[in-house]
């Protein structure tokens, strides 16, 4: 399998462009795993496996895994397939354990996932590959398009005549097109991982580790969260084209799928803030890790760490670094123990949620950011949140920050962007300085640490844990008058509604008014031309027998 290149192309960020996929007549070396995962549908897997077998890519380069995940009745490998395909079977249910033991049959030194029911076009594969022979951390991903045509008894000779008109990917197209192509640093381009026609070279699955099983639904965007902690670059190729045979299911039920997928990626993928706003919780993988040395005496420890958990970032673990597992504890002489302060740190911080007691000073890889803090330090109430805002909103993969400054060197914190020096380790070469491969990717940046309100005093322990529970109360309070203000919002529009509808019952009854008022003109005049006939009839009566 081939490895990872030092001295590869250096990809900032997500802007790919520097590379230059492989154009016209060119020699492949990769050899591609095409991993599927089918549970019944035989028609539409022959067509599937039926145009795997027209790719461009060299057919000797390509071998092809079918899953059966438990398909009754079985399925088979029919007549018209590549030449190095082969059938497993995973009793297991679930896309992702299919997945993950086809992956375990791959050989490849590029996975592609396909779904069954996608018919690539014959220059899809070729396509794909042309970039992985470009650059060895890369994830590409084709232009999928949804046809409901009638499915052809075998593959039509001219695909697009026979699939058209079909729906395009809307979600991709507009992710792509907004963000121009992936390039402009956006927040996650990693939710360009979907699984129905995506490769992603062998080196970094193996890195991130195998599709999560324990995920109802939104593996492949978990997945693609964890390829990009690796130092994964997401390449979006037109060229590479397919056709899903009818609508997905999140096509049919967007809502409902979201609801269920957004309840469990929100403990595993950080970067969905929005799905973190509770301010108090604690998640599967924190949003920052901060490693501090145990072993620098427990005031010192305590002080730090305890500004940390009191500080306005509650997304966040501990990691405490220190000799843990050779502790021995003095019962008969505590104050004699020579290791006494490290069992005083081992205590206190033994039940916290938030604290990881560890004898090494390996981060989480899923935790986007991770802060190496010296103990006897203490960050201000918002530092944290300060220093992760100026790394968000630049896209540094390093922040240092100094702290102290002498003849004897210099004091700093670091923090680092998992991402970014995932990507580093990729690309450096033998002896190069990692920081300066982190600059090329992503950049860094030096702050004082005073501006950021780093100090050597510890602010009274009560009274931060005041304003803590002040900023819980207030976020509350907060979230209380939210809902209070829609509520009233709510009854405001219901008494626009009344009124209307007042409105429109005094129009109504104005409308009468006039009616009637018109009715009762007209019988004044009627009475008022009775009275006048009358009046003249009784006159001349009156005249005719005074003749008389």
């Amino acid at each position: 399998m081939t490895t990872s290149v030092a001295g590869s192309a250096r990809v900032r960020g997500n802007d790919y462009r520097i590379l230059e996929p492989l154009l016209g007549d060119f020699t492949p070396e990769l050899k591609l795993s095409v991993v599927i995962p089918a549970y019944g549908g035989q028609d539409k897997l022959d067509l599937a496996l039926a145009a795997l077998a027209g790719q461009t890519y060299p057919a000797e380069l390509t071998e092809v895994v079918v899953v059966d995940n438990a398909s009754a009745p079985p399925l088979r490998l029919p007549s018209v397939r590549p030449r190095d395909t082969r059938l497993i079977v995973c009793a297991e249910p679930g896309r992702a354990s299919a997945r993950n033991a086809g992956l375990a049959q791959a050989t490849g030194d590029v996975i592609h996932w396909l779904d069954s029911d996608v018919v690539l076009t014959p220059g899809a594969i070729e396509a794909h590959m042309r970039w992985h022979h470009a650059a060895p951390y890369l994830v590409v991903t084709g232009y999928i398009r949804f046809t409901d045509a009638e499915l052809p008894a075998e593959l039509p000779p001219d695909l697009e005549e026979h699939f058209e008109p079909a729906e395009p990917h809307s979600w991709i197209v507009d992710l792509v097109e907004r963000t121009d192509g992936l390039t402009d640093n956006p927040q996650r381009p990693f939710s360009l991982h979907v699984g129905g026609a995506t490769s992603v070279n062998a080196g970094l699955v193996e890195a991130a580790g195998l599709m999560d099983d324990e995920l109802i639904l939104g593996q492949d965007t978990e997945m693609g969260y964890r390829l990009s902690q690796v130092g994964a670059v997401f390449v979006p190729e037109p060229a590479a084209r397919a056709y899903h045979l009818g609508p997905t299911m999140r096509m049919r039920d967007k809502q409902p799928i979201d609801r269920v997928s957004h309840a469990f990626v929100a403990d595993r993928i950080p970067s969905y803030r929005w799905l973190r706003g509770h301010p108090g919780r604690q998640w599967k993988v924190p949003y920052v890790t901060v490693a501090v040395d145990g072993t620098a005496g427990y005031e010192s420890v305590r002080a730090t760490v305890d500004a940390l958990l009191a500080g306005t970032v509650p997304d966040l673990s501990v990691l405490l670094v220190g000799p843990w597992d050779t502790l021995e504890h003095d019962h008969r002489a505590p104050l004699e123990d020579p290791d006494l302060d490290l069992v005083l740190v081992h205590g206190h911080y033994r039940y916290e949620g938030r604290v990881t007691l560890s004898v090494t000073e390996s981060a989480d890889p899923a935790v986007p950011f991770v802060l190496r803090l010296p103990p006897g330090w203490i960050p201000g109430e918002d530092s944290l949140a300060r220093l992760l805002d100026l790394a968000r909103e630049e896209g540094l993969g390093l922040v240092n920050v100094l702290l102290h400054e002498s003849s004897r060197g210099v004091v700093a914190a670091r923090l680092e962007r998992a991402s970014a020096f995932a990507r580093a380790r990729i690309l450096a070469t033998p002896g190069e300085d990692l920081d300066d491969v982190v600059d090329t990717v992503a950049g860094v940046s030096w702050v004082e640490g005073e501006t950021y309100g780093f100090t050597t005093e510890a602010a009274p322990l009560l009274g931060r844990r005041g304003a803590y529970r002040a900023r819980l109360e207030a976020q509350a309070e907060a979230a209380r008058l939210a809902k209070e203000a829609e509520r009233l919002r709510a009854q405001v529009a219901k008494w626009r509604d009344e009124a209307q509808r007042w409105r429109k019952s005094a129009v109504e009854l104005r409308r009468e008014v006039g009616t009637l008022r018109r009715q009762l003109a007209a019988a004044g005049r009627a009475q008022q031309s009775f009275r006048i006939v009358v009046s003249t009839t009784m006159k001349r009566a009156l005249r005719k027998r005074l003749r008389g």
